[in-house]
């Protein structure tokens, strides 16, 4: 009778504890991805408060943040086109513009912060900027994300599966340490097709499938996406939100009327822009 007493006790605190562990992690910071127009409970530092998800109208009249596309960082090649290079930013220009960045007091966002920017208008840091990174290329790893632990700076690396481990390309090791030091590893699909050629199965294969692959790296949930070479088609909005992601970036055309959210815009940093000259793209490329 004592061993029960004992055991019904234990299993009794147990429960307590968990139901307590439970109601703790509820009121996090993090944020709430709802559809525009519901309410939702947002917790603060100090409280539970309700906040209307902005509909699409608002979303498109919010000030734009800066958004900078990279690709390759390493110095050019006699055998890199003329094209290609607008691809590749060499190691000392790519030093430069983070300095830049760093001098002119600007702050690195991450794509949670931009949501809760766009959707219930959050408050940002001054002069926000968001670094992402497509394609899975190795240097981002070895030289980007070393200059920008000096300045501060957090990036959005978008990653495409097939590469991983490969020459050239980031590891799955790798990949998981961005995502550890405070980085954002969003999906890039599985091997950088068009997302404007998908067929049916496609969703799956090179979008679903490869994001969970991402998802069991880190640990973590990947909610937002980059569409390869920046181009989308309205029938992608519902695949990618069914699949649970609640932004996707494109680069620099016009934005989806109806669903801003999933048609965020970037631009892509040539290897040629001088300090001056990514300024001054930043301050006229983004309302």
């Amino acid at each position: 009778m004592r061993i029960s007493t004992l055991m019904i006790t234990f299993f009794l605190s147990l429960t307590i504890i968990v139901a307590g562990c439970a109601g703790k992690e509820h009121k996090t910071n993090d944020p709430v991805y709802e559809q525009p127009g519901k309410t939702a409970e947002v917790a603060t530092k100090d409280s539970v408060v309700s906040t209307t998800i902005a509909d699409a109208a608002t979303i498109l009249s919010r000030k734009e943040v800066p958004i900078l596309c990279y690709h390759q960082i390493r110095d050019w090649k006699a055998s890199d086109s003329k094209g290609a290079r607008d691809y590749i930013i060499p190691v000392e220009p790519f030093k430069a513009h983070m300095k830049i960045l760093a001098d002119s007091g600007y702050h690195s966002i991450l794509p949670e912060q931009l949501y809760a920017y766009l959707t219930t208008g959050a408050p940002l840091p001054e002069k926000p900027v968001m670094l992402t990174f497509d394609d899975t290329d190795i240097d981002q790893y070895t030289v980007a994300w070393p200059v920008m632990k000096k300045y501060g700076f957090k990036g959005v690396f978008f990653i495409m599966t097939v590469s991983l481990g490969r020459p050239n390309y980031m590891s799955r090791e790798q990949v998981k340490e961005l995502s550890e030091s405070g980085n954002e590893i969003g999906s890039h699909t599985w091997d950088h097709r068009n997302v404007k050629q998908y067929q049916e199965a496609d969703w799956a294969t090179k979008i679903e499938k490869p994001t969970r692959q991402l998802e069991a790296i880190t640990g973590k949930p990947v909610k937002f996406f980059a569409y390869p070479f920046g181009l989308w088609k309205p029938e992608a909005i519902p695949q990618l939100k069914k699949r649970g992601f609640v932004a996707a970036f494109q680069l620099a055309t016009q934005r989806d009327e109806s669903d801003p959210l999933f048609t965020i815009r970037r631009i892509i940093v040539p290897g040629s822009w001088s300090n001056s000259t990514l300024y001054k793209s930043m301050q006229n490329s983004f309302k």
